[in-house]
């Protein structure tokens, strides 16, 4: 964070200060709501939790060396006391960006939105230095967090914003008022809360409609392949700079292919000028994410060889983001379990294939290993039908269906489309799973393992990289 006095943030977020000998005693560290990350300097957000209450932690985390803490009461060391933490967490952002001068750039989306980020900030990277969210830190706590964590020499603070509901956004723009907009598309991620996808556009177009006007600079980039996206454009006062594969798009993708490998390649198109770009990433979904980052750097005033080179460079940052990895002895797993929907699905269903292709030739199989896709409310089950109808459509050579109900769901979308005998089956919980595919992977196959974050399928994929091959699988 940049250095501010306990007196000038206690001003700032309308608090009162106790035990505090000097005032003027800078904060040069980080700000942090762990007491395992206080460092010196640092000032520690004391939040009351289900299980834990930060406050009890005050007196260690000065001990450790932090400035103060950030309380909603005096906890007997120095402490900046509020009515409401993250309230007051919320304005010292506010504050801090305010005297940075550095250009916001932020995003939200139905899906790709913590992909895009990634590849946002590293081509950004390439301009000026740039602080980025970490993870999917993008709700009213991580967002403050990551705005905090810019220091006098940022020039570009790239946020992604999360919504669970209408204001959501709204709420986080007030917080960090972007100057640059992104929307990357109307899904159904979270349809069980928000009712249905008009509801989610709604929600999702706030931040278009926070944008400055175009004569102050404001840039709203939509995805014009997305008809919710692209309508947005008569929600905000800012300049519209459409990406997509659509002819009409300023920035947009030509001759769009995948390599064997499975990585998308196109021609990328600008304004200024067009250049080649093969992307490290895996799946073609991401060239939409790839147009979504070239469109901001295009508006930075970046110029296409720039915005191509840095793109060819870019990889993944977050973990769990089909993370691609080929064992000694020669299984590809391809760690997607994150978080997953609909979208993200069909996605990584068909990337997977891409990148099964190479193989087939030398007996290699695709596995997609699959569980729950949540908050889908009432199209729960016609959506883990799809799904599974599309791995069967796609091809896939096995289908391992993982959890209660809706993956019993999946397996039964695989079995109506044609999937009998052995290429699809649905097994009880993530050690099942494990059990299953050590035993029966061999040399050339591609495992993909996706589902939302709740069922926890990380855990397969990192006991297949922990575990080789059984004895006897090779002869299956």
């Amino acid at each position: 964070m940049i250095a501010l006095s306990l007196a000038e943030i206690a001003s700032a977020v309308g608090g009162q200060t106790y035990d505090i000998p000097d005032p003027q005693v800078q904060v040069t560290g980080p700000v942090v709501i762990d007491s395992r990350k206080v460092e010196t300097g640092s000032l520690f957000a004391a939040f009351v939790g289900e299980r834990v209450d930060g406050h009890d932690y005050a007196r260690e985390v000065v001990d450790k060396g932090a400035a103060a803490v950030l309380a909603s009461r005096p906890v007997g060391v120095p402490a900046i006391v509020v009515d409401d933490v993250q309230a007051a967490l919320g304005a010292l952002a506010r504050h801090v960006v305010e005297r940075l001068g550095a250009t916001l750039v932020a995003l939200t989306g139905s899906a790709g939105k913590t992909s895009t980020k990634d590849l946002i900030a590293q081509v950004l990277r390439h301009k000026a230095p740039t602080v980025f969210t970490p993870g999917s830190f993008n709700n009213e706590i991580g967002l403050p967090l990551t705005a905090l964590s810019a220091t006098d020499e940022t020039r570009f603070l790239v946020l992604e914003m999360g919504a669970r509901g209408k204001g959501h956004i709204a709420y986080l723009t007030g917080l960090t008022p972007p100057r640059i907009g992104v929307v990357l598309n109307v899904g159904t991620a979270h349809i069980g809360e928000f009712g249905g996808r008009e509801q989610i556009a709604e929600a999702k177009g706030e931040l278009v409609e926070a944008l400055p006007a175009a004569e102050d600079g404001g840039v709203a980039i939509l995805n014009v392949d997305d008809p919710l996206v692209r309508a947005m454009a008569s929600r905000t006062r800012a300049r519209v700079l459409f990406f997509g594969e659509d002819e009409n798009a300023e920035v947009r993708a030509a001759n769009v292919r995948l390599t064997e490998n499975g990585q998308p390649a196109f021609s990328l198109h600008t304004p200024t000028g067009c250049s080649d770009v093969t992307l490290r990433l895996y799946g073609e979904h991401h060239v939409s994410n790839a147009l979504a980052a070239a469109a901001v750097a295009h508006a930075l005033g970046m110029s296409v060889t720039e915005i191509a080179q840095a793109l060819t460079e870019a990889g993944t940052l977050s973990r769990w983001r089909m993370e691609v990895t080929e064992r000694p002895d020669g299984v590809t797993i391809v760690n997607d379990a994150y978080n997953a929907n609909p979208e993200s699905m069909r996605a990584a269903l068909r990337a997977l294939v891409a990148m099964g292709q190479a193989r087939r030739a030398d007996g290699g199989r695709t596995w997609a290993v699959l569980g729950q896709m949540a908050e889908l409310g009432d199209t729960a089950l016609a959506e883990h039908d799809a799904v599974g109808r599309l791995a069967v459509r796609l091809n896939v050579s096995k289908l391992v269906a993982v959890g209660g109900r809706e993956a019993s769901w999946l397996r039964l979308g695989a079995y109506n489309e044609g999937s009998w005998g052995e290429e699809s089956v649905h097994v009880s919980d993530a050690q099942a799973a494990i059990d299953l595919l050590r035993s029966e992977l061999r040399p050339g196959d591609v495992v993909l393992v996706k589902a939302s974050r709740s069922v926890g399928l990380e855990s397969v994929a990192q006991a297949l990289l922990e575990g080789g091959i059984d004895a006897g699988a090779d002869a299956r």
